[in-house]
């Protein structure tokens, strides 16, 4: 292969490629096909709790239990099961690295499934994590490290810090096999994270002014199909050479992001608006109820009646209009919604007003 002679005489030219302005890592703005996570999942115990577990109506706690001691030749009755407070079932959820191999550790994180009030001071029971094939893929044991807390006094009273319910294992999960992400196949194929045309003409003529012509292509705006060796050795270089590679990103359309849930609004910088002019004003009505009673006159034999006042009061702010400039700029734009004393629902509302009105320019993505 006529790449293998270019690939090792070019390695001193990788390092010196030059990083302009507004340049990435290849691999930072790339995924390689092949090369990702995968997530594992387990069902397990979690024992040693001090009375915090899963109470008797949690049916599965207790089979999961009595199916653990038969394992280990303690036989007990079906019909009755055993009804421990030390025990709670749990779920157990694992990432498993790309390229990871057997032998290495990784983190586990376990939440309870049953009504445990608390998993402090729990210990996961030897656990199978599987992955989507049902295959298993790691061994996960350990002591848990859990951030919260939770208190109770002996008149129901409670207080709650973060989630007892849930805990992590550092390195409490020992991975039994591995798996081949990366194929051995002379096209190594990437993804643009964010696809834009220009950039992935700026990726193809890096690589190519790098490796030679023709072995990087672009088959469309987000997948690339690159040249690279079948040798292990040389496909390590040839990809280290890849992760020195700096490119120049395509220009992206502005966005505004808006979160409904948190009412968070960001505007990325480069969001310009056209020449328009806003207004905005608001209707308070306040509703007041008081409760009162009527009192009989003296010696009048009446009876005291209760009586319900109600208050309604009606505010509405004056309208300001301010006049926003053709090409201006985030700065102005939070300036004069400040002004007007918008929160950021009101600010959401003006944005998507002058989205309608076609002055902003910028995309609105809500989540």
């Amino acid at each position: 292969m006529r790449l293998l002679p270019l690939l090792f005489s070019l390695v001193a030219c990788c390092s010196s490629t030059l990083v302009m302005a507004g340049t990435r890592p290849l691999l930072d703005i790339v995924d390689i096909q092949g090369v990702r996570d995968n997530q594992l999942v387990g069902y397990g115990l979690v024992v040693g709790l001090p009375g915090s577990g899963d109470k008797a109506q949690v049916k599965f706690a207790a089979q999961s239990l009595n199916n653990m001691l038969k394992q280990f030749g303690v036989q007990l009755d079906e019909a009755n099961l055993p009804k421990s407070k030390n025990v709670a079932a749990v779920a157990i959820q694992a990432t498993l690295p790309p390229m990871a191999g057997a032998g290495q550790a990784i983190d586990v994180t376990v939440t309870s499934l049953g009504d445990a009030k608390s998993l402090h001071g729990g210990s996961l029971m030897l656990t199978p994590l599987r992955g989507v094939d049902g295959k298993v893929y790691a061994l996960a044991q350990g002591n848990l490290v859990v951030g919260g807390i939770k208190a109770e006094g002996q008149n129901g009273s409670s207080v709650t810090v973060n989630v007892p319910t849930a805990g992590v294992i550092p390195a409490g999960a020992i991975i039994e096999r591995s798996v081949e992400t990366l194929q051995q196949s002379p096209d190594l194929v990437l993804h643009l994270k964010k696809p834009n045309y220009k950039t992935a003409r700026n990726v193809v003529t890096a690589i190519n002014n790098t490796f030679g012509p023709a072995v990087a292509r672009a088959e469309n705006w987000s997948k690339l199909v690159v040249s690279a060796p079948l040798d292990a050795d040389n496909r390590t270089t040839f990809m280290a050479m890849l992760q020195d590679l700096t490119v120049e990103e395509g220009s992206q359309r502005p966005r505004v992001v808006f979160n409904s849930r948190t009412g968070t609004v960001v505007i990325n910088d480069v969001v310009r608006v056209k020449r328009a002019a806003v207004s905005h004003g608001s209707l308070t009505i306040t509703i007041t109820e008081q409760q009162g009673a009527v009192q009989p006159l003296p010696f009048s034999q009446g009876e005291t009646v209760p009586v319900q006042n109600s208050g309604v009061d009606v505010t509405q702010q004056n309208a300001n209009m301010i006049l926003l400039p053709e090409g201006t700029s985030l700065d102005t734009i939070v300036q004069a919604v400040n002004s007007l004393g918008a929160t950021p629902t009101e600010l959401m509302s003006i944005l998507l007003a002058l989205d309608k009105a076609g002055a902003l320019d910028a995309d609105l993505v809500v989540i």
